[in-house]
């Protein structure tokens, strides 16, 4: 796909020659059955900041440091909007970070959580409630009802977790960030009309001046 956006006349075959003649190593997911699903469908997001979900992920610098690495995912136009690398991301530095966003970019009305002890914690608890946030944990072992997050770390640790090498925190935190602008300006998306989450918002909000907003079609295929 991104390929044909810079005008490359291909398909599947022949980039998979191209694959196979390079011997590249980057496999891509094969696409499983699903064995579960949500028992009650969540509403869907509708707006820009109308749904978040977050969730950590694990990796280790070269030396076998360990660090795990805070996501932060609007639902509707499938930004990344944090990638923080840290050893002990406690529930305060999770709000530390949300502070950062809510100066940068405003609240949503919901985040989609599990149940860490960062997530549950009190600290996390007081900030939702003192901003009017509803925290919308899954059940335990239930990680299918917050299925984009974890689609999402899939792609995180194959395209970036599992091509680097990371030489301290400060490094990993370097790379995130560059993994994390590639994705959002540059990487087009299936379930937003195959263009990158930054031009989705920018048509949202685009087409929201015009009063068409409220038909997310609109939004996704016009060009």
């Amino acid at each position: 796909m991104l390929l044909r956006r810079e005008g490359w006349r291909v398909n599947k075959k022949r980039i998979h020659r191209l694959y196979k003649l390079l011997g590249l190593q980057l496999r891509l997911r094969n696409k499983k059955k699903r064995l579960s699903h949500v028992r009650v469908p969540q509403e869907q997001a509708q707006h820009p900041n109308d749904r978040w979900s977050m969730d950590f992920i694990t990796d280790r610098t070269d030396t076998g440091q360990q660090f795990r690495v805070l996501a932060v995912i609007d639902l509707f136009t499938r930004e990344c909007l944090l990638l923080k690398a840290g050893v002990a991301l406690t529930g305060e530095k999770v709000v530390a970070c949300l502070e950062i966003l809510r100066s940068t970019r405003g609240l949503p009305k919901s985040i989609t959580i599990d149940n860490g002890s960062e997530f549950a914690s009190k600290k996390m608890d007081a900030w939702a409630y003192c901003h009017g946030i509803a925290l919308d944990f899954i059940r335990p072992g239930r990680p299918v009802e917050n299925a984009f997050i974890e689609s999402f770390n899939g792609r995180l640790r194959d395209e970036c977790l599992n091509t680097n090498v990371f030489f301290s925190l400060e490094d990993a935190q370097c790379k995130l960030e560059a993994w994390l602008k590639d994705y959002n300006t540059t990487r087009p998306h299936t379930s937003i009309g195959n263009i990158p989450p930054e031009e989705f918002s920018e048509r949202f909000k685009n087409l929201a001046l015009e009063g068409k907003f409220l038909n997310p079609e609109v939004v996704q295929f016009s060009g």
